[in-house]
């Protein structure tokens, strides 16, 4: 199975505020995409950042990683939003999803650790 490109759309919705919108695979190959886009917002201006997950199919430890350096950059927290049941599971896992900023998890959130792939 071949990886899915990343596409990232980039609305900017008012002055410090823009939101990210993510279609694709988040993984080794395409995370410094999504740091180098945050580093060009934040460059320009823009503190408030929402990335909007819903059309991501994958994301490894170096997506994971990407949001951690693209919190790191900002002086607002970060604001994922459209995030699978996996991935809450990943960033709840990890500690990530108390660093970041989530929505409040639905019931169609919740997975049990039996319901995620395993890794390797």
């Amino acid at each position: 199975m071949s990886a899915q490109l990343l596409v990232i759309e980039i609305d900017r919705r008012d002055a410090g505020r823009a939101e990210l919108r993510l279609t694709g695979d988040l993984d080794f190959d395409s995370a410094p995409e999504l740091v180098d886009a945050v580093d060009a917002l934040r460059r320009d201006g823009y503190r408030q950042l929402v990335i909007d997950l819903t059309g991501v199919g994958l994301c490894d430890s170096s997506g994971l990683s990407a949001f951690v350096l693209a919190h790191r950059g900002g002086s607002a927290p970060l604001r994922l939003t459209g995030v699978n049941a996996a991935l809450r599971h990943l960033l709840d896992r990890t500690g990530l999803a108390d660093l970041l900023e989530l929505p409040p998890a639905t019931g169609s959130d919740v997975v049990g650790d039996s319901d995620v792939p395993a890794a390797g």
